[in-house]
């Protein structure tokens, strides 16, 4: 209602940025289409759509695939797809570890990839990593390719420097600088590029929502269980970020103490990071002997230790299980995306258990929520960074309509393409 009341003028553009987004997602979801599937799913006219089909193609977001014959009189549809060249995005993900950058096109494909596993260094430092990596992929990239990157999106773990003693870490005081530095800024300084940051957990959610469970699904919380645990909140096929950026922080939401004999001791409430997550693993494989330094030794310590595998699955099943049906209940969302870095066969086994869990503490009356393992696994992290810019500008996000950014673009602007 804000942006009706504005004047016809911004109106109108605001419609007109929103329609087309609205039908690039319709055109995402059903891979192709002709313009009569497209104005039946985006509940569009037929002669709306075929203007917006017209200036999508100008933009060189979709493309022709072919025409559909049927049997029926009159021209045959003209069918067609998202342009996967249309438009490209950077991600860079931190995290305490690793700081990875990759390239992706517009359908969520990686093309390049530069990995560093390193202790995360201070911020001026890792700025120039990155910096030579975003230099490194522009110059993979054709002269066309290069115009039409969206940007650089960021995603790593807030307060990096915080519960350390939970995690097993050591006290690094560079870790404290990150809390205090504009990292998206000085980024978009130094190379030139619009940058927008989220936190790692609903960065990989926006790449579960633009490339994967929201091809059918506009509501779900989406879980990832890394080194920590992180989450992110789809809602009417946007996110929700939370007045500080933190909504679906499910790492420090309460869980009751944990029954391995591995778990820290204390009379403090335990929160979810302690026992959802790979730490809590790779801490209760060590208790059960087995040799873990890093993610890397994991697959062979579980395969060597299968009986603390299970010890870790039940308990963190038992320490999910509440908060997941205090969502159901808070937020009425019947769906769960679970994803991680482990292999997807360690992830079903633990969905087999949450399930398991949930319908047997779900309140009379009530259902628990589905459990869907996730589509990109370790890849989730970097994808969800590299879609933050093409989010920001293909999504049909309420905040067009209303005038309201949802997120915070540093050094370009949101709208290139519109």
């Amino acid at each position: 209602m804000r942006a009706m009341r504005a004047g016809q003028g911004t109106n109108s553009l605001q419609i007109r940025q929103y329609n087309q987004r609205l039908v690039l997602r319709c055109l995402r979801r059903l891979g192709e289409a002709s313009k009569a599937d497209l104005a039946r799913a985006a509940d569009l006219t037929s002669t709306a759509v075929g203007q917006i089909v017209d200036e999508l193609d100008a933009l060189g977001l979709v493309e022709t695939v072919g025409k559909r014959h049927r049997g029926q009189r009159g021209q045959p549809a003209t069918i067609m797809r998202l342009n996967r060249a249309g438009a490209y995005g950077i991600g860079v993900r931190l995290d305490r570890s690793r700081i990875e950058t990759v390239l992706v096109d517009l359908g969520g494909h990686l093309l390049a990839q530069y990995t560093h596993d390193i202790d995360l260094p201070s911020p001026a430092v890792a700025l120039d990593i990155v910096q030579r990596d975003v230099e490194q992929l522009r110059a993979f990239c054709t002269p066309e390719m290069r115009e039409r990157i969206t940007g650089i999106g960021i995603g790593r773990p807030y307060n990096l420097g915080s519960w350390l003693q939970q995690l097993d870490l050591v006290e690094v005081p560079s870790l404290h600088e990150w809390d205090e530095t504009d990292f998206a800024g000085d980024l978009a300084r130094a190379t030139g590029l619009a940058t927008v940051e989220e936190n790692d957990g609903a960065a990989a959610a926006i790449a579960e929502l633009f490339h994967g469970l929201g091809h059918e699904a506009d509501n779900f919380l989406y879980l990832f269980i890394g080194p920590c645990i992180g989450g992110g909140l789809a809602m009417g096929g946007d996110y929700l970020r939370g007045e500080t950026g933190n909504a679906a922080d499910v790492a420090v939401m309460p869980a009751g103490p944990s029954r391995l004999p591995s778990a820290p001791q204390g009379p403090h409430t335990d929160i979810l990071l302690t026992r959802a997550s790979l730490n809590a693993l790779i801490r209760h494989l060590r208790h059960r002997g087995a040799h873990v330094t890093g993610l890397g030794d994991l697959p062979g310590a579980m395969n060597g230790h299968p009986k603390a595998v299970e010890e870790w699955m039940d308990d963190c099943a038992d320490a999910l299980a509440g908060p997941l049906l205090a969502m159901r209940a808070l937020l009425d969302i019947s769906l769960v995306a679970v994803d991680s870095d482990l292999d997807r066969v360690w992830i079903d086994r633990l969905i087999a258990r949450l399930e398991k869990a949930l319908v047997a503490g779900v309140a009379e009356a009530r259902t628990p929520p589905v459990v869907r393992a996730g589509h990109f696994g370790p890849y989730a992290g970097a994808l969800g960074a590299a879609s933050l810019p093409l989010f920001v500008h293909f999504s049909p996000r309420t905040g067009i309509l209303t005038g309201e950014a949802a997120v915070s673009v540093k050094g370009g602007s949101e709208h290139v393409f519109a």
